[in-house]
C-alpha cells in the first residue's frame, strides 16, 4: 500500500503498564479498559484536519518493552509527533523515558520543530505519586517539550493531549476539528461556552 502523505503519525512511547493504550483508546474510543494487557504494537486512525483538508491521524502505541529496538527506530523515523509517557506513581517510568527521548532526538535531529509532549498519567491516583508534577515539568522544560497530566481512567485531559499536540505542528495547521465551516452545533457550543453543560 502507498504511503500517503496527508497521514499524520503520532507514536505514543512509554514504559509497560504506565497506560498508553488506555489513553489511546480513551481519546479513539472513548473506553477505559480495567485489565492490563501488555501491548506488541498497534496502531489507530482517526480522521482530523489538516491544512484545511482531511487527513487521518495514524496513532502508533507501542510496546512497553525493550525487546523491538528495529520497530522502535521505524516508529521514530515515521512519525510527525511524539507522546511520551510515564506514571506518576512510578518514577522509573520516567526515567525509562530518557533513551527513547535521546534516540528520538538522533533520529530525527533537530527536534525543535517536532511535536513532543510529555505526558504524565493516572493522575487520579495522586495518593501513589512517586513524581511530582514540577518534576515533570522540569524535564519537559528540559528536553524543550510540552508537559501534561492526564488520566485515562477519568479522562482528565485526553482529548486535550491530542489537540495540545496537533498544536504544536509548526509546518502545517492539523486539528481534531475537522470542517472549516463551522456547524450549527459547534456555533451553539461556542456561544454556550462557559455556561454549565451537562452532559
Amino acid at each position: 500500500m502507498p504511503e500517503q502523505s496527508n497521514d499524520y503519525r503520532v507514536v505514543v512511547f512509554g514504559a509497560g503498564g504506565v497506560g498508553k493504550s488506555s489513553l489511546v483508546l480513551r481519546f479513539v474510543k472513548g473506553t477505559f479498559r480495567e485489565s492490563y494487557i501488555p501491548t506488541i504494537e498497534d496502531t489507530y486512525r482517526q480522521v482530523i484536519s489538516c491544512d484545511k483538508s482531511i487527513c487521518t491521524l495514524q496513532i502508533t502505541d507501542t510496546t512497553g518493552s525493550h525487546q523491538f529496538p528495529a520497530m522502535q527506530r521505524l516508529s521514530i523515523s515515521k512519525g510527525h509527533a511524539f507522546i511520551l509517557v510515564y506514571s506518576i506513581t512510578s518514577r522509573q517510568s520516567l526515567e525509562e523515558l530518557k533513551p527513547i527521548y535521546e534516540q528520538i532526538c538522533q533520529i530525527k535531529g533537530d527536534i525543535e520543530s517536532i511535536p513532543i509532549m510529555l505526558v504524565g498519567n493516572k493522575n487520579d491516583e495522586n495518593q501513589n505519586r512517586e513524581v511530582e508534577s514540577s518534576d515533570g515539568e522540569a524535564m519537559a522544560k528540559k528536553w524543550k517539550c510540552a508537559f501534561m497530566e492526564t488520566s485515562a481512567k477519568t479522562n482528565h485531559n485526553v482529548k486535550e493531549l491530542f489537540q495540545e499536540l496537533l498544536n504544536l505542528e509548526k509546518r502545517r495547521t492539523v486539528s481534531l476539528q475537522i470542517d472549516g465551516k463551522k456547524s450549527k452545533q459547534q456555533k451553539r457550543k461556542e456561544k454556550l461556552k462557559g455556561k454549565c453543560v451537562v452532559m
